[in-house]
């Protein structure tokens, strides 16, 4: 049941951050409001990706590499589509910042996990 759980909240932080991500910026979620500070954006994107390798780990415990190749699979992917949508521009940097957030976010749970108690089979 636990793992239905786990899923369910990756789901819906995917689907977060594909709808931040492609929406116009003029309905883009924001934390402090349109005219927020750069710093404050980069906080976002690495959190929201941070979070989602977090999740993504405790789904895939032990697999480090499926997990943040997915996370920076999603972050390139969101991206490339972001070049679709008309008042949005896609940047290197952008993917970057979040590929970053969601590695830290996957080795942060697997180190978690390898704290943890194993359950006796």
């Amino acid at each position: 049941m636990r793992q239905n759980h786990l899923i369910a909240v990756a789901a819906i932080c995917l689907a977060l951050i594909v709808y931040a991500t492609l929406v116009k910026l003029a309905g883009r979620p924001a934390l402090v409001g349109h005219a927020q500070a750069y710093w404050v954006v980069v906080i976002e994107r690495f959190s929201a990706y941070g979070l989602l390798g977090f999740l993504l780990s405790f789904l895939l415990p032990g697999r480090i590499r499926l997990a943040c190749a997915f996370v920076i699979a999603v972050a390139v992917a969101l991206e490339v589509f972001q070049a679709m949508t008309p008042d949005r521009d896609p940047r290197l940097i952008d993917v970057l910042q979040k590929a970053a957030g969601g590695a830290f976010g996957v080795i942060l749970a697997q180190t978690i996990l390898a704290f943890l108690p194993r359950p006796p089979s």
